[in-house]
């Protein structure tokens, strides 16, 4: 199969390799098919379909069983290596253990990449209560706490980018999708310092951010944040110790950060 170079947005794209992109994606959106499923869920001819499943298998990407083709263990690999060579994840990866350890609840550490809230890191208790959320999962920014914390430290301009990069599509009901209310509630949540997820990813879920600035030259490099079920982490006062704690656990991040 030949490759074909196609212009989009002014650079050239190896179609072959968009359409490998494309089906490790689907796979991880099925759970899993066999080539006939693949074929008609990308509308490709069944024979397509084959050819680039077995050339994924044999890479390693791809693992097949019982007729069944998954995305294989190799990406994790990937993965573990990135994260390891990430500076905000070797200062952060204690203090986000600690900070869980505190509250009793989840404690994240997220980044924003390719204007997308990218979950780095998260830590858990035995109390907390896990929303299903996979360390490396990527989300629309304004629909997490650590994403709206980072788009709120941001210069308005690259903020406003990447919600027109991606729109405000609808997690829940609760989700904000109307551009100029999400504007606003940057606003404030730049003036208080830390962002609030309000069940607007997972209903029951709420959430407190607080951005990681770089010293020296104030560039926003991450967010933590704590999530739990709204009656334990919706109550004000116990707002405002987390608020505290996160805090704590982001100076010494960021004083950390200097030396790495």
């Amino acid at each position: 199969m030949a490759d074909t170079t196609q212009q989009s947005g002014g650079t050239n794209q190896i179609q072959s390799v968009q359409t490998a992109f494309t089906i490790i994606e689907s796979l991880l959106e099925l759970d899993g098919c066999g080539v006939s499923e693949l074929s008609n869920h990308l509308d490709i001819p069944k024979s397509t379909a084959h050819i680039y499943l077995d050339t994924l298998r044999e890479t390693g990407f791809v693992v097949k069983s019982d007729k069944q083709y998954r995305v294989g263990l190799r990406f994790l690999e990937c993965g573990g290596r990135v994260r390891q060579t990430n500076n905000i994840h070797q200062a952060a990866k204690q203090e986000i253990d600690e900070l869980s350890e505190k509250t009793g609840e989840i404690a994240n550490l997220g980044v924003v990449e390719n204007g997308k809230r990218v979950l780095l890191y998260t830590s858990e208790t035995a109390e907390g209560v896990f929303d299903n959320s996979p360390t490396g999962e990527f989300t629309h920014m304004h629909w997490t706490a650590l994403g709206k914390a980072m788009l709120a430290r941001m210069p308005r301009a690259r903020a406003e980018r990447i919600i027109d990069q991606h729109g405000l599509p609808e997690g829940t009901p609760n989700t904000i999708t109307d551009r100029d209310y999400l504007i606003d509630e940057l606003e404030q949540t730049r003036e208080r310092g830390y962002s609030i997820e309000d069940e607007e990813r997972r209903e029951g879920i709420k959430a407190l951010g607080v951005p990681i600035v770089e010293r020296g030259n104030e560039t926003v490099v991450g967010a933590v944040s704590i999530s739990g079920p709204k009656r334990r982490v919706g109550d004000e006062s116990v707002e405002a110790e987390i608020v505290d704690a996160i805090r704590s656990t982001v100076n010494i991040i960021e004083l950390k950060i200097q030396h790495y």
